[in-house]
């Protein structure tokens, strides 16, 4: 017969349990908003320390959660880096190399994972991956203008619907996000991915920002006027400098109303006409003066080139505006809804870019303003507030950390890994992190002629190898030398640290099954000399 004690001891122990379930029950897995801009580079953001624009927004996630000082994108180009980002996985496994490819969406992705696990997915904004988007339970991607879409009325190809939208691309993503996040199944958490066109050429601001910056003079870097003096082909050969590349029409924005309408096949025109009748006179009011200094005739040489970059910096960074305010409305939406809180919030771009350093705009290079790209996530739950990680990081491993927090299963063919334990120690690396971030860039021959390249990024240095149809390497001390301006590949001095770093090379590269791509080509067109040098 049971003592009266341990009656007692039976509803006890019951109401216990029963109040660790429903703690259990109450403890809910994070939603996950990842906010990713095109071409966004850490020189402008202030979280960064940047001096070329405020962006408060930003900064509040940085403040309020932890700012990456080292991830780097695996293949700095916008189709590929979305493809790494999806997969996990480098582009030599996912198959997306270039912007030339089709994303086979049939392959495994985080969103289809974060589906089976219970979340609802959406992606809004910009896909850039061609073939239709799996895995989402919404999806609503700009289309046109090779899947860039316009910064004015821009189509959107919508869950099989092509539609077009008036108003701000920047402005109607967000729209698009809010009214997903409203209609969601409010049973199961979500992931959505938020993914802005701006800041990508041409450079279009709102109509609000049109001009912001017409009166500012924004500080030169200092290498802006590279002669690449100790490098190689790869530098000299590229097309994408803002003296020589930079379009008076498309870029530059230096034709006048009348000179659009008489030319209707300019690509300018095609966008111009998009826009509203006030936001065109709007647009002619603030360009007149470009035009009109342009035309005077009397900029020459390294002068020209300054005012060439004040032009591409006040259309660029003006685009960004909106950018920001956007990202502070929804958080102010997540807020209203009591979200905010609860939601993984994560902002990256697809790769950095280049303002003015080495005299350059865009991407593709592993040098360091491209390769580098920013990431900075709050969640207050489990990242303390004003964190800083130097862990070296990239862009394969954002799909495992989304896995790992929504406790689903990673997979072990994903190649990337999760940040959560660094995010959970205030940003601090764990001993076993690795050492090196690896690099494999294949789009040439293409627009801006850069040529093939693969390499490692350490703490301290960076080894580049150019191959294809050139064969050079290239070396960086990057503690003495950050703006990479002096390739030590072959000093004496650096005889030891180059032995070594081209062995973690060839480690990183077993590491992630990328073979030596000369004997890759050969493998697969083997038997077939013409192919061969077609693909060359």
């Amino acid at each position: 017969m049971k003592s009266k004690s341990s009656q007692l001891l039976i509803p006890l122990v019951a109401l216990s349990l029963s109040s660790c379930t429903q703690k259990k029950e109450e403890v809910r897995r994070p939603n996950i908003i990842f906010m990713m801009t095109d071409d966004h580079t850490t020189q402008a953001m202030s979280c960064y320390g940047g001096n070329l624009i405020q962006t408060p927004n930003m900064d509040r996630i940085a403040n309020e959660g932890v700012r990456f000082d080292n991830c780097y994108v695996v293949n700095a180009i916008s189709g590929p880096s979305r493809a790494c980002i999806l997969t996990g996985k480098f582009s030599h496994e996912n198959g997306f190399t270039d912007n030339a490819s089709v994303f086979n969406g049939d392959q495994q992705t985080f969103p289809k994972l974060l589906q089976k696990a219970g979340y609802q997915t959406a992606i809004v904004g910009k896909w850039h991956l061609i073939s239709e988007p799996q895995g989402f339970d919404y999806w609503s991607i700009l289309s046109g203008q090779h899947e860039q879409g316009d910064y004015y009325s821009p189509d959107f190809w919508e869950m099989g619907d092509y539609i077009r939208e008036e108003g701000y691309a920047t402005d109607i993503i967000t729209e698009k996000a809010i009214n997903f996040l409203e209609n969601r199944d409010k049973s199961k958490p979500f992931c959505m991915m938020y993914h802005q066109k701006a800041p990508h050429r041409n450079w279009m601001p709102a109509p609000r920002h049109l001009g912001i910056f017409n009166d500012t003079v924004f500080p030169e870097p200092a290498n802006l006027f590279d002669d690449y003096e100790g490098r190689g082909q790869a530098a000299r050969q590229q097309d994408m400098s803002i003296e020589h590349t930079l379009t008076e029409d498309w870029d530059l924005k230096l034709l006048t109303r009348a000179e659009m309408l008489k030319d209707t096949t300019n690509r300018l025109y095609e966008v111009y006409k998009r826009m509203p009748l006030a936001v065109q006179d709007k647009w002619d009011s603030v360009y007149a003066k470009r035009i009109a200094e342009y035309r005077k005739g009397d900029l020459t040489g390294k002068a020209l080139i300054s005012w060439k970059y004040q032009q591409y910096m006040r259309d660029y960074l003006s685009t960004l505006l909106a950018v920001d305010e956007n990202i502070g409305q929804l958080m102010r939406y997540l807020e209203d809804i009591g979200e905010l809180d609860n939601t993984i919030i994560v902002y990256t771009s697809d790769q950095g870019f280049f303002l003015g350093e080495h005299g350059w705009f865009d991407k593709r290079f592993m040098y360091e303003e491209c390769q580098r790209m920013p990431l900075i996530i709050r969640y207050p739950k489990g990242i303390a507030a004003g964190s800083t990680s130097s862990a070296i990081t990239m862009n394969v491993d954002f799909a495992p950390t989304f896995l790992d927090y929504a406790e689903a299963e990673i997979p072990e063919d994903i190649q990337g890994s999760s940040l959560k334990p660094i995010l959970e120690n205030a940003g601090k690396t764990p001993k076993d992190w690795r050492k090196a971030a690896y690099y494999h860039y294949y789009e040439y021959p293409a627009e801006h002629n850069v040529k093939r390249h693969y390499g490692i990024r350490t703490k301290d240095h960076k080894l580049i190898r150019f191959y294809n149809d050139i064969e050079e390497w290239e070396l960086y001390d990057m503690k003495a030398d950050p703006r990479e301006m002096n390739n030590v590949f072959g000093k004496p001095e650096y005889a030891q640290v180059q032995k070594e770093m081209i062995e973690l090379l060839r480690q990183t590269q077993q590491q992630y099954k990328d073979f030596d791509p000369d004997e890759k080509e050969k493998e697969l067109f083997k038997g077939d000399r013409r192919l061969l040098e077609e693909r060359k």
